[in-house]
């Protein structure tokens, strides 16, 4: 596998040179038009420098801008165990060492991506949406493509070409503005013959229209070659192919019905949330979902790369190639589990259901009440009453807060909380803030982040005690 990603590392290289490449003939077309004279060189050193801030801000910090954009919360163990077991799986299954960092996108359309520059500063993201359609075989699937992207430097790359790609089209939308608010017109003291003025703002013009063009094409291109290959290291992680591919059909399946997703992390996704499992074109930022699945489900009996190779030459024709042949010839072979049986297999939807909705309210900061007639009440921090009445039996609840006694002395005083239990607990402070406490915690006390006050949080009344802290 290490002749592909090197393979895949020289791609990159060079696809971000003919970026680079195109951003500073954009520039120096845009010079040209402003200055016939000395134009050329200055704007092309203009695009030269672009491109170098664009590439150390995409270095620096295109990671988190990302995950800020799509608002994915990072998550620990306690909160979704199951999907951080599934990230510590395919870690192991990958040998990509440290696991990433887990976050959760609160949407409802299902769907995954990974971002991060290196192995050990990785991160990958899920919408609640996935965690709740998919079962555990479904979810290692997603996992371990999303994983396999930072195995092969895929999130690297994909990042910066989405950085550069935005610096492009930023550029040239910038020219065709100075145009329409009447740039032309104050080129009019340009002393060149009308048809040389002519070929200069057509040349211009051409330029900054086809450069975007171009980049989205070579970007595009590039990321289609990458999805087939993290499916194909998906189906080795897991030995089991057929839960990618049912994992793909409902993501397809859901985004025709929801509105897309943040666009800035749209091409990174699992399935692409705008198109769904739309045909193929040169537009398309993933092969089109059907033909994955077609490759995975023509694995026959096998998990390996040369399983998948000679299923994806059988899908996509016997001229097309994906891996190397040197690689296929060294590749074990892999043979393609059972789907999971026992625990795993019996998981309940319902469960699954409400676990997430929980996931969901501790994301929304919710203060969470259960009533005796099964319904769970979610109250939200600027709720003012002390207590709520059940909307179904009309019990009436007291809503979870710090000690009134407490809370009423001077600002200094410490406040004090009451556990009720050893799962997920949340409690507004005398303030309205939130707070949450996870099963580990384990400490004494917490300040609360929003007005500062320390608040002690006192034992169960049966004395149990839990290690962990927060």
């Amino acid at each position: 596998m290490w002749e592909a990603i090197a393979g895949n590392r020289r791609r990159s290289l060079l696809l971000l040179a003919a970026m680079g490449v195109l951003l500073v003939a954009l520039g120096a077309g845009i010079g040209v038009f402003m200055d016939p004279g000395a134009g050329a060189a200055a704007g092309a050193v203009v695009g030269l420098v672009f491109f170098l801030v664009l590439s150390a801000i995409a270095l620096l910090g295109g990671d988190d801008v990302l995950l800020l954009s799509a608002d994915a919360r990072e998550i620990r163990k306690e909160d979704a165990p199951r999907l951080w077991n599934v990230v510590e799986e395919m870690t192991i299954a990958s040998g990509l060492g440290s696991p990433p960092r887990v976050f959760v996108v609160d949407r409802e359309a299902p769907n995954a991506f990974a971002v991060g520059f290196r192995r050990g500063k990785a991160s990958v993201a899920v919408t609640t949406g996935l965690l709740r359609r998919l079962d555990r075989d479904e979810l290692q699937g997603v996992i371990g493509h999303e994983v396999a992207h930072i195995v092969n430097e895929d999130v690297r790359f994909m990042t910066i070409a989405a950085v550069l790609l935005g610096g492009i089209s930023l550029l040239a939308d910038f020219f065709f503005r100075y145009l329409w608010w009447g740039g032309g017109r104050r080129r009019a003291g340009v002393r060149l013959p009308l048809q040389a003025q002519l070929l200069i703002v057509l040349g211009a013009v051409l330029v900054a229209a086809l450069a975007p063009l171009a980049a989205r094409l070579l970007y595009f291109a590039c990321s289609r070659r990458r999805e087939f290959l993290a499916d194909a290291c998906s189906a080795r992680f897991t030995r089991y192919p057929e839960g990618l591919a049912r994992a793909l059909e409902k993501i397809a399946s859901s985004a025709a019905a929801e509105p897309p997703a943040v666009r800035a992390v749209a091409a990174l996704c699992t399935v692409n949330p705008a198109a769904g499992g739309a045909g193929e074109s040169l537009f398309s930022t993933h092969p089109p979902t059907d033909v994955r699945v077609r490759v995975l489900r023509a694995m026959g009996g096998g998990a390996g790369y040369a399983d998948y190779e000679a299923a994806f030459r059988r899908v996509r024709g016997a001229r097309q190639r994906l891996l190397a042949e040197s690689l296929i010839g060294r590749a074990e072979a892999v043979p393609a589990r059972s789907a999971s049986t026992g625990e795993s297999a019996a998981e309940d939807p319902v469960a699954r259901a409400r676990d997430v909705a929980e996931l969901r309210g501790r994301l929304a900061n919710l203060v969470p009440i259960a009533c005796g007639c099964g319904l769970r009440i979610r109250i939200p921090g600027g709720f003012d009453p002390d207590r709520v009445r059940c909307p179904r039996c009309g019990t009436e609840h007291a809503v979870p807060a710090v000690d009134r006694a407490a809370a009423a002395g001077p600002s200094t005083a410490a406040l004090q909380y009451r556990r009720r239990g050893g799962g997920w607990e949340a409690f507004r402070c005398a303030c309205g803030a939130v707070q949450q406490l996870s099963p580990a915690f384990g400490a004494s006390s917490l300040v609360c982040r929003s007005c500062g006050r320390r608040i002690e949080i006192v034992a169960r009344a049966d004395g149990r005690s839990t290690s962990a802290r927060l």
